[in-house]
Parts: C-alpha cells; sequence; structure tokens
C-alpha cells in the first residue's frame, strides 16, 4: 500500500455569527461514507502555510482575504485516511479567520470538493450532530479557542487514524 504523505493548511472559517463554515465530502469507493471537514488543503511545493490557507480559501469559497486577516496557528493535528483507493497520512495546520457580514453572504462554495454540500454550523449544531465532521471533538475544541484564543504554542489535536474511528462528532 502507498502512503501520500501531505502537508495542509485549514482555516477556521467563521461568519459574524460564530458559525463555522463546513465542506461536505464523500469516498465513491463505500456507500454512505460522508464527513464534514474546514475550508484549506494542501501545501504546494514552494509555498508556506498561511500562503497555502489564502489560495484554498479563494478557490473554495471565491473570496480573497490578505494573510494577515489568518490568526496565529491553532491547532495542529495528523491524520491516516483513505479516499477512493489512495491512502494518505496527513499533517494540518489550524487558523481561525472571521468574516464580516458581506464576505459571508458573498462566499461562493462551487468546488469539486465540496459538491455534496456545505454548511454554516452553529456550535450547537456541531455538538450535537451525528454527522461525521473532522476534526473529531471540533465543538469542544472551537469553543475553547473562541473563548481563551490561542495558546503560546499550538494544541495539538492528537494522531488519527480516520478509517479505524469513522465516528461522529
Amino acid at each position: 500500500m502507498t502512503m501520500h504523505r501531505r502537508r495542509t493548511s485549514r482555516i477556521l472559517l467563521l461568519d459574524d455569527r460564530d458559525r463555522l463554515l463546513l465542506l461536505c465530502g464523500r469516498d465513491p469507493r463505500r456507500d454512505g461514507a460522508r464527513w464534514w471537514f474546514t475550508v484549506g488543503g494542501g501545501i504546494e511545493d514552494g509555498e508556506d502555510a498561511l500562503a497555502a490557507a489564502v489560495r484554498e480559501l479563494r478557490e473554495e469559497t471565491t473570496l480573497t482575504v490578505a494573510a494577515d486577516r489568518l490568526g496565529p496557528l491553532a491547532w495542529t493535528r495528523r491524520t491516516r485516511f483513505s479516499v477512493d483507493g489512495r491512502h494518505f497520512d496527513q499533517s494540518e495546520e489550524y487558523r481561525l479567520c472571521r468574516l464580516t457580514p458581506a464576505e459571508a453572504a458573498a462566499a461562493r462554495i462551487d468546488t469539486e470538493e465540496a459538491r455534496y454540500g456545505h454548511h454554516w454550523w452553529s456550535i450547537e449544531e456541531l455538538a450535537t450532530t451525528e454527522q461525521t465532521v473532522r476534526p473529531r471533538r471540533l465543538a469542544h475544541h472551537l469553543t475553547g479557542l473562541l473563548r481563551d484564543g490561542t495558546g503560546q504554542v499550538p494544541l495539538h489535536l492528537g494522531d488519527f487514524d480516520e478509517d479505524a474511528d469513522s465516528g461522529a462528532g
């Protein structure tokens, strides 16, 4: 089995009501395998994490936001998973970005990755959903981040094998 190593830069994209934009994906090789995930994606060769986040935000929402609008590195996570027969070992960085009401209204989500949907989730919705959300315990971690801000060092959310643990929340 070939394992594809991947670095990603992800954005916790909040509107003015603290709702988080998540995109919905699915694995075409597994019936019912759907999950919700944050905006962001792979860091390309020669690109730093902030540039990748800005590029991914533009590609996935049509919004252009300056890199200095992104908060400091809040979380990291490592995950292994498979999609469409390909296996990934992925390191992730998460930064917070708040949108104005006009920016949130102007967002146009029309990407291949979000073809199964998108939704602005309240923390309560995240805390009570039975759908699969990644990273796990997102409502808990987001509540802490909004209450306490980022720490001196990013919070490491853990190392996960998503194929072995496909639970909700």
